[in-house]
């Protein structure tokens, strides 16, 4: 699951990943933490940096050592350079 969530996302259809994720989930299959980085980079890659970073911190609460912690901070750093807006939507 986690190579084809990656394929999808490198062919930028981050679309059809979050549907293939959210599928994942909804049947009760478990999501680990790979998988909710994997969400989270689909959701960035369509701009939606609140729902990436809902992700990325579900993520992290898996896995401390999850490489959505380095996504996560990138995330915040960029959102406060960016827009501190964005974090009131």
């Amino acid at each position: 699951m986690k190579s084809r969530i990656a394929a999808l996302l490198d062919e930028n259809r981050a679309d059809q990943a979050i549907s293939e994720l959210e599928a994942w989930q909804a049947s009760g299959k478990p999501m680990d933490d790979a998988l909710f980085y994997l969400l989270g980079n689909a959701w960035r890659k369509k701009g939606n940096w609140q729902m990436a970073m809902n992700n990325y911190l579900e993520a992290v609460h898996l896995n401390p050592e999850s490489p959505a912690k380095q996504a996560l901070e990138i995330a915040n750093e960029i959102l406060d350079f960016y827009n501190k807006d964005m974090y009131n939507q």
